[in-house]
């Protein structure tokens, strides 16, 4: 089957410069008009490929230490029938697994170093179904925590900080003091370390600390566990989980999904990455604008082939259409071969970005700033779609404009000094 002449043409006006090596400064326009095309798309891909995986990889290991949802006392106090409570959350299908669990903050102090930590009384049996922190801590460090035994888990950065390890001891500051006769002095007690954990989430492992939850009744005064966490199925559910439950437990609980309480850094990811797919798109835009430039003048040196091709009876709109075609070419080539290396280097940047990091000897995501210290990466196909759909969009109308002058040329103008 022939294919129509308007693409025979505009297929070989896109090649025939290099063929012939005539009219090499159009052809060099053209080339960076499809090298900007494929490096903007690449460009597109990478960062966002880039940032989708960063948001996924700080909520998996956030989630690693935090709940989907929390029930807690509203006065902050412990729950009232808290067996209860377990029981009834259970019911829902999309739970499971429940713990209970004490969660304030407090200063832990070893010498003259002391830090600001968020303590959390745990149940190490119950633990393990509503975080991995059994799979992140030293083996055997939670069944180490044994009521009574003053006994605590602390994260690895957090350790380090205190310059602490296995056996020594530290001291708990309780907020709210203890009043004497001689006025109110800080609540202490001593504490032995007995391992440390390590998400991969600098957050947490920095200023972590667990204890068990019936030391921790004691510590801080509470007659029992001031809340219970809950893991979910499916922890994209937990907003509507935590509606039912509020709706189905009985008695007055403050019910918090994980979604709520990191919304504010969640929020601020998706600005960041709606901002950075716009400025991006505009330079894929620039580069298929370039295209512009391109198309006119190769119409001006064509001029004598339109003039011939009408006086053989072409069309304004089959002239349009051959340089349509040609633009549309350099966008097309330039969209596929910026979608391949951006593919390339997303699906590859775990290896990329370590080699670059021994070569030039620095380290590119350090995890007290960035939370994480690896370059994750997630393709998704809900960003590569548009990407290249908006890419040959932008080339083609890019092409409207110079094809609509080619149709207008005047056949006898252009052919009377030829």
């Amino acid at each position: 089957m022939r294919l129509p002449y308007e693409l025979q043409l505009g297929w070989r006006y896109t090649r025939a410069g290099r063929a012939t090596r005539r009219n090499g400064f159009i052809n060099f326009i053209s080339g960076v008009s499809m090298l900007g095309i494929a490096l903007g798309v690449a460009a597109l891909i990478i960062v966002l490929s880039v940032m989708n995986g960063f948001q996924k990889e700080v909520r998996d290991r956030m989630l690693g230490v935090v709940s989907h949802i929390e029930i807690l006392s509203p006065d902050g106090q412990a729950l009232q029938d808290i067996d209860g409570i377990m029981r009834d959350a259970r019911k829902n299908p999309q739970v499971v697994g429940v713990a209970p669990f004490i969660a304030t903050q407090a200063l832990l102090a070893r010498g003259e170093d002391m830090k600001g930590v968020l303590v959390r009384g745990i149940d190490p049996a119950h633990e393990p179904e509503v975080t991995d922190l059994a799979t992140t801590a030293q083996r055997g460090a939670l069944a180490r925590l044994v009521p009574g035994g003053f006994g605590i888990v602390l994260g690895v950065d957090l350790a380090r900080s205190l310059y602490v390890r296995d056996g020594d001891t530290v001291t708990l500051i309780a907020p709210g003091g203890q009043v004497t006769p001689a006025g109110v002095v800080p609540r202490l007690k001593q504490f032995t370390v007995v391992g440390t954990f390590e998400t991969g989430h600098y957050e947490y492992d920095s200023a972590l600390a667990m204890i068990h939850a019936d030391d921790a009744a004691k510590v801080f005064r509470l007659e029992g566990p001031s809340g219970v966490r809950l893991k979910l199925k499916d922890l994209n559910q937990a907003r509507e989980v935590a509606d039912q439950l509020a709706g189905t437990l009985p008695g007055n609980f403050l019910i918090r999904d994980w979604t709520r309480q990191n919304r504010t850094w969640f929020a601020a990811v998706q600005v960041e990455k709606r901002m950075m797919f716009i400025i991006l798109t505009l330079i894929v835009a620039v580069a298929a604008f370039n295209l512009v430039s391109t198309l006119v003048m190769t119409v001006t040196d064509k001029r004598a082939d339109i003039a011939i091709l009408r006086t053989l009876g072409s069309s304004p709109k089959s002239i349009m259409g051959v340089f349509v075609v040609q633009g549309a070419m350099v966008g097309v080539i330039g969209t596929l071969a910026g979608l391949g290396l951006g593919l390339l280097v997303a699906y590859n940047i775990d290896v990329i970005v370590p080699a670059l990091e021994r070569l030039f000897h620095a380290s590119f995501l350090p995890k007290d700033i960035y939370l994480i210290n690896r370059m994750p990466s997630d393709p998704q196909s809900s960003d590569i779609v548009p990407i290249t759909v908006i890419s040959l969009v932008l080339a083609f109308a890019a092409t409207l404009y110079p094809s609509w002058r080619a149709s207008r040329v005047n056949p006898a103008e252009a052919l009377r000094y030829e």
